[in-house]
């Protein structure tokens, strides 16, 4: 699975990388080595967050069904047996 971005959100993120390993290992890095960073993260790593949407959003949509299902039995009316 690969996740291709959009060219914006992927040259804003790189341009983020590059400012993170300014200020935070006082390293300037490139626009080729920030962008090989991106891969391999999205790559390799990626994977990890997007199977946990996944998860997150199957468990908001059970939430959901159940809620409906309950919902729609509300809506269930009382029948009167006759007695003869």
């Amino acid at each position: 699975m690969y996740i291709k971005l959009p060219k914006e959100n992927k040259d804003l993120i790189i341009d983020n990388l590059k400012v993170f390993f300014y200020n935070e290992r006082s390293e300037e890095i490139g626009d080729l080595a920030a962008e090989n960073l991106l891969d391999f993260v999205i790559k390799n790593i990626g994977p990890y967050f997007y199977n946990q949407g996944v998860k997150d959003a199957k468990e908001v949509c059970e939430q959901k069904m159940m809620s409906l299902e309950e919902d729609i039995q509300s809506l269930e009316r009382p029948i009167l047996h006759r007695r003869d």
